[in-house]
């Protein structure tokens, strides 16, 4: 399975939002089905946001790239170092974990 082009398939077909704070406030709320982060996050960071994800039961992927290789990959102008897939679409996002 090629990981970039599930990630893009969930961003186009999908509901995915970006950002640290984002996916916390989702994450606490019982919101989301994914957590993908970029290599590059802050170690403390991906500590919380993993902590989170396994008490709320929902899967967990760290992107082997950065977080502008990742924005590249999603289509965003911009660097994600978080993302959240509420709904992963026709995507098949999911089965990054297995």
């Amino acid at each position: 399975m090629d990981t970039n082009k599930e990630i893009r398939r969930a961003v186009d077909t999908g509901k995915v939002s970006f950002g640290y704070k984002t996916c916390q406030k989702n994450l606490l709320h019982g919101e989301g089905e994914m957590i993908i982060v970029s290599n590059n996050l802050p170690k403390n960071d991906k500590e919380v946001l993993q902590h989170l994800a396994k008490t709320e039961g929902k899967k967990f992927f760290e992107y082997p790239e950065n977080g502008l290789t990742l924005g590249s990959v999603c289509g965003k102008p911009f660097v994600v170092s978080a993302m959240i897939v509420l709904d992963a679409g026709k995507s098949s996002v999911l089965e990054l974990t297995k």
